[in-house]
């Protein structure tokens, strides 16, 4: 895919700008957004990306479009993931409704700069060496059990919120019980501390690293064009904010969402494994067969378990919900 300099810098400086101009609007007035304010930015953001993608089927070639489809819906349903872990943190740490919003912006914001650098560096790796695939196949098999190994877990709130680095800084610095709008600091007593606004936001970005590294490999798996890539993330990334605050309870009810996103990852895994073996010449010389797997395929599987998983969801939480409402009578 030929990208000129010119259509780079125009597609970042829109598409980074717009996050932009959502960020200065939250910085200068945090608050509760309403329901027709969701609707509008999210409806908004995702016909924006669904536009860009015929675009590209229209002037670079319907694989180009079916590349981006394939990553933007894979990014997305990921940062859904994201969302509810920020959810999850946001309940533990007790963030006051009206600065939710600007923790979430946030931590978008920190989930855009660590996938740039990791995309910037995956890009690069590739451009040189083939081999990295199998690594990126068994990085996206590690995460897809550590999926299904949390959704049986019991302890997946407080592993969420402490973390190595968070407990570091729980030690490291001081911090007040209060908070104080969006500021991350203070003086108490002529000493420096730290608001819980801090300890939301080092705990936004730290999970945002760990899911910077499993969203770059996935998305490579699926295309090798950097200027795709880049696209997806950023429209996968837009409207989480809003995404958020509509579903809000909603996304609890997606309780299978872990075991649809480890199918996903898992399948991209073998993918990314069969096109270094083809690479290498191995798919027909130990399997037997070819190791391209097709783009549509791939859009098949991905959107295919992305509906069982919130059909299947939804039907389990209606039947447990069911059951309480029973058990109370």
């Amino acid at each position: 895919m030929n990208v000129q300099l010119y259509t780079w810098i125009i597609t970042g400086v829109v598409l980074i700008g717009v996050l932009a101009v959502d960020i200065a609007i939250i910085g200068r007035r945090p608050h509760l957004p309403s329901m027709k304010e969701c609707v509008t930015f999210v409806i908004g953001y995702v016909l924006a990306a669904i536009l860009f993608g015929i675009g590209l089927w229209t002037f670079s070639g319907p694989q180009y479009g079916k590349e981006f489809f394939a990553g933007w819906l894979t990014e997305y349903s990921l940062s859904l993931d994201n969302l509810f872990i920020f959810l999850i943190i946001m309940e533990r740490l007790r963030v006051p409704q009206h600065l939710q919003q600007f923790a979430l912006m946030v931590g978008i914001v920190l989930a855009l700069v660590f996938r740039g650098i990791f995309i910037a560096a995956g890009a690069a790796v590739i451009e040189r060496a083939a081999w990295v695939f199998f690594i990126f196949g068994a990085f996206l098999f590690y995460t897809a059990f550590d999926l299904v190994r949390d959704y049986f877990s019991t302890d997946v709130e407080q592993e969420t919120t402490e973390n190595v680095l968070m407990r570091w800084v729980k030690r490291r610095f001081g911090s007040t019980e209060d908070w104080h709008g969006t500021r991350l600091t203070v003086l108490q007593a002529g000493k420096r501390v730290m608001t819980p606004m801090l300890i939301v936001i080092v705990a936004l970005g730290s999970t945002d690293v760990l899911f910077a590294l499993d969203s770059i490999p996935a998305i490579y798996g699926l295309t090798k064009e950097p200027f795709l890539v880049f696209t997806a993330n950023i429209f996968a990334l837009m409207g989480l904010r809003q995404l958020y605050f509509l579903l809000g309870g909603a996304l609890k009810k997606l309780v299978y969402l872990s075991i649809g996103l480890a199918a996903i990852l898992g399948f991209i895994g073998v993918k990314l494994v069969l096109q270094a073996m083809h690479h290498y010449h191995l798919d027909q010389k130990w399997l037997g067969i070819n190791g391209e797997v097709s783009i549509e395929l791939s859009l098949m599987v991905i959107i295919g378990t992305l509906a069982i998983t919130t059909v299947v969801s939804l039907l389990k939480s209606r039947q447990d919900a069911a059951k309480t409402m029973s058990a109370q009578r």
